[in-house]
């Protein structure tokens, strides 16, 4: 499996960034490349001073989705953020910030937590990607 598994992230709330840690640590597992790039508000959830923050859910949740995911979280599945942190030990997985983004939430690299490997820019993501998928979070 060469070609890698591109995520574009662009939702920052809680069970978005979940579903994109999982696909990371599930493509490493396997040995294939994972390419994140964060963009918006899922570069927002990456903020050194906010990974560890509640971040809520999609608008589409219902009422019962909250309270499912406290308790997978207090079942003892760990968070989105130290999923990633696993899989970048697992396996190939690079975590980008889109230079756009970084440039209209005005960011530089030292706000953003040391999971993000640097700052990105669309065509050179893209041109990593190759043939491989690309997701959409």
């Amino acid at each position: 499996m060469d070609e890698p598994l591109s995520i574009v992230l662009f939702s920052g709330t809680d069970d978005r960034l979940t579903s994109a840690s999982v696909f990371a640590a599930g493509s490493a597992v396997l040995g294939r490349p994972v390419r994140i790039l964060l963009q918006y508000w899922g570069l927002e959830a990456f903020r050194a001073d906010r990974i560890g923050r509640a971040r809520g859910l999609a608008a589409d949740a219902d009422a019962e989705g909250g309270p499912m995911l406290a308790a997978a979280l207090e079942a003892g599945q760990i968070n989105w953020a130290d999923t990633l942190r696993q899989s970048k030990e697992l396996g190939e997985v690079e975590i980008h910030a889109c230079s756009q983004s970084m440039d209209i939430l005005k960011l530089e690299q030292a706000d953003l937590d040391p999971l993000v490997d640097g700052v990105e820019g669309i065509a050179g993501f893209l041109a990593a990607a190759g043939d491989g998928q690309l997701l959409f979070i």
